[in-house]
């Protein structure tokens, strides 16, 4: 029996409204109107003879079909993609020494590194992952071609490919009493989100005091869970069963914080240019991140 064929545009607009939750985030990730892409899903599920989505004026969700179909459909995306980078691109072959600031995604980076060595075999990342200020240190020290960090010190270096919003968090459970110095979980210094809790604080005269110290983020983010107390962290650093603290006249608004990355006029720019460029692809539909213009 003869079937008709699978269409990677269509593909790539289904995955994209699966992995932003909606038709208007998906036509700003896959470059289309909104409508286009609604008509692409459509033609989809005439071809599979299967609704994927569930859609009400409210909520989109996957059918159970549409779950199936998602697994194929970044398959075969992936393939695509592969192949078109094989005959399109320059082969990218050597070792990149990188390193990658904790502030960078931390859920989804494993996914992410492990999908762009499939697609990129030839690229061998020699990877450390540290706080912004120590691995911008190794970078100047010669020890790592390339950098991905949080931007950080006055000099401003490197050129901003993401921007995350920085928020208050706590424990979902948390028990907030305002009639008492907020309780601060912190790094070491010198750390910008320490100088800026602080200051931030202090703007609007709210008595703190530190409660704990972490020497990593993720030990921050971990005490935090835990209910020890409050810190500043992006927005991705939010896990279930943690909330984000909005009374600005007790958790003050902050800024964005900025991803840079370093190196692309080094030795290593071949390498390091594809990384690049696979990151603020597949993270373009994320929630979490602004793509720097």
């Amino acid at each position: 029996m003869s079937y008709p064929d699978l269409e990677i545009d269509l593909l790539r607009a289904f995955v994209a409204v699966a992995e932003t939750g909606s038709y208007t985030a998906a036509a700003d990730v896959v470059g289309r109107s909104q409508s286009a892409v609604s008509q692409k899903v459509l033609r989809l599920e005439q071809l599979v003879d299967r609704k994927v989505f569930n859609r009400t004026s409210r909520s989109l969700s996957l059918t159970p079909a549409g779950e199936r179909l998602l697994v194929v459909a970044r398959q075969m995306l992936e393939s695509n993609d592969r192949a078109m980078r094989e005959f399109r691109e320059p082969t990218a072959i050597g070792t990149l020494r990188l390193g990658i600031s904790e502030d960078f995604i931390p859920g989804q980076l494993p996914r992410l590194l492990a999908r762009f060595s499939r697609l990129y075999p030839g690229v061998v990342i020699d990877l450390a992952t540290a706080l912004s200020r120590d691995l911008l240190d190794a970078y100047d020290a010669g020890k790592l071609d390339a950098v991905i960090a949080k931007r950080d010190g006055p000099a401003q270096r490197g050129r901003i490919i993401w921007r995350e919003p920085l928020v208050w968090m706590a424990a979902a459970d948390y028990e907030l009493d305002f009639s008492k110095p907020a309780r601060l979980v912190m790094l070491p210094r010198p750390c910008s989100y320490r100088e800026l809790m602080v200051s931030s604080l202090d703007a609007v005269r709210r008595e703190w005091m530190i409660v704990a110290t972490a020497s990593s983020l993720m030990g921050v983010q971990a005490a935090v869970s835990g209910g020890l107390g409050v810190t500043l962290l992006g927005r991705s650093f939010v896990q279930p069963g943690m909330q984000i603290l909005q009374a600005p006249e007790h958790w003050p608004a902050l800024p964005m914080t900025e991803i840079v990355v370093l190196g692309e006029d080094g030795a290593a720019v071949n390498l390091i240019q594809p990384l690049v460029t696979f990151l603020t692809e597949s993270l373009s539909g994320s929630d979490a991140f602004t793509r720097a213009a």
